[in-house]
């Protein structure tokens, strides 16, 4: 419970009252909000649902928790983590921080260590950790490279369903886009996603073989009726183009499916006029963009005794202007490709404002870590808070952006069907036997 805040009662009703709300993630508008998008309201609780939301001193007879302006967030959708390869950092470093070493790294550790056993242990711990931050809705990549898809998907099966009800799972596949030129890797791997109930994903470079394996890839997926996730561009150098191939296959075959990207780092450093194409075909073919700004600063631009001298993020407001839906999200934790993170999207989010500029104003900024996330996997009724719908709530003592982003928000509440659960993470020393 955070502290200062009174107990939640354990009755069926209960009013939380004078809460500060960023409007963007109410279903139902309270009115004009003040110049950073926040509104003040009461949320009243009944049964594990929201009841109802209102103008803040409303009468009612429930018992009142006063939360003296505090903010309050429906629970986090994090669309883009990599909880396969988590927490493999101890017995697998990456030293000189490159994204080369990193797939390096991996690639040795998967071959050594990737059990099931193993997988379960590390999916577990992150799963706990993203729940006690307030996570409530989750994608993670799965590495697919055969033979690891018929180890991964099975255990990622049993997450799913050992965790339903506390986080939604979805997973994705992850493999380098000229593997699905092998036939028999492509239908195995479809029937594993739709056996599974999986997205088919893959990360694209431009290789010369690039638009004949995107156009498998969507036929594979159209014939499957599999969504499309890709990790896209996800490099330094501006010759990396290949989100322009991704839309112009999206166009050509005129998919009908969900199609996301996330990295499309290179596109920073193109010319002007290749920029507004790609994003102009990016917008007709209706493709999502997910960016992930603490590991793309951890990689990208990274030499040995140099400063860096680029962020690495993508056009992140220039997409948002032009109607494209833009989320945020973890990526990676605790492995090669990034050292550090816990899948707490408040970290996301605060290293977000700072990297990405998501302020003054923070205006609709705040949807990319719950309402626009939850849309672009295919559920709306995650990521807002709305009369009727779960008392799945995040609860801060901070009253503001300024409160709420200066510090950690370790004592932050976390309702689910209106009830305070456990906020501590795991400890570190449980994994301590899968690195001896």
């Amino acid at each position: 419970m955070a502290k200062g805040f009174a107990a939640i009662p354990r009755v069926a009703r209960y009013v939380l009252t004078n809460a500060t709300l960023p409007a963007v993630l109410l279903e139902a508008s309270l009115g004009k909000a003040d110049r950073d998008g926040l509104v003040a309201a009461d949320i009243a609780v009944k049964d594990g649902t929201i009841e109802r939301i209102d103008k803040p001193g409303r009468r009612t007879s429930a018992r009142k928790i006063d939360l003296d302006g505090g903010m309050v967030w429906p629970c986090f959708v994090d669309m883009h983590t990599h909880i396969d390869k988590g927490h493999i950092w101890p017995r697998q470093a990456n030293l000189n921080g490159t994204f080369a070493a990193a797939l390096e790294a991996v690639d040795t550790d998967r071959r050594a260590n990737w059990t099931a056993k193993d997988i379960e242990a590390r999916m577990e711990f992150s799963l706990r950790s993203a729940y006690a931050h307030g996570t409530a809705l989750l994608r993670t990549h799965i590495d697919s490279a055969a033979p690891q898809h018929t180890i991964s998907w099975p255990v990622f099966t049993k997450m799913r369903k050992r965790w339903a009800g506390r986080i939604d799972l979805q997973g994705v596949s992850l493999f380098s886009i000229g593997q699905i030129l092998d036939e028999t890797f492509a239908e195995d791997l479809a029937a594993t996603l739709v056996r599974h109930g999986g997205v088919l994903g893959a990360a694209t470079f431009m290789i010369p073989e690039l638009d004949r394996a995107l156009d498998r890839l969507f036929r594979l997926a159209r014939d499957h009726k599999l969504d499309i996730d890709l990790h896209v561009d996800e490099s330094e150098d501006p010759a990396e183009r290949s989100l322009r191939h991704v839309a112009d296959a999206a166009l050509r075959h005129r998919f009908k499916g969900r199609i996301n990207v996330a990295h499309i780092c290179s596109l920073t450093l193109q010319e002007k006029a290749e920029q507004e194409e790609t994003m102009a075909r990016v917008r007709k073919a209706g493709i999502s963009v997910v960016s992930l700004p603490m590991c793309n600063m951890y990689l990208q631009d990274r030499h040995a005794g140099r400063t860096p001298r680029w962020r690495g993020i993508t056009l992140v407001h220039e997409l948002t202007k032009r109607g494209v839906p833009v989320a945020v999200a973890s990526d990676n934790t605790r492995d090669p490709f990034y050292a550090y993170g816990d899948l707490d999207m408040v970290e996301v989010l605060r290293e977000a404002v700072r990297i990405v500029h998501f302020d003054h104003p923070f205006g609709a900024w705040p949807a990319t870590v719950a309402r626009i996330p939850a849309r672009i996997i295919g559920r709306p009724d995650r990521g807002i808070i709305s009369a009727g719908g779960p008392a799945d709530l995040v609860l801060f003592r901070a009253r503001d952006f300024s409160e709420l982003l200066a510090r950690p928000q370790g004592d932050r509440t976390v309702l689910r069907s209106g009830r305070p659960i456990d906020t501590a993470p795991p400890d570190y020393r449980e994994l301590d036997e899968l690195f001896r």
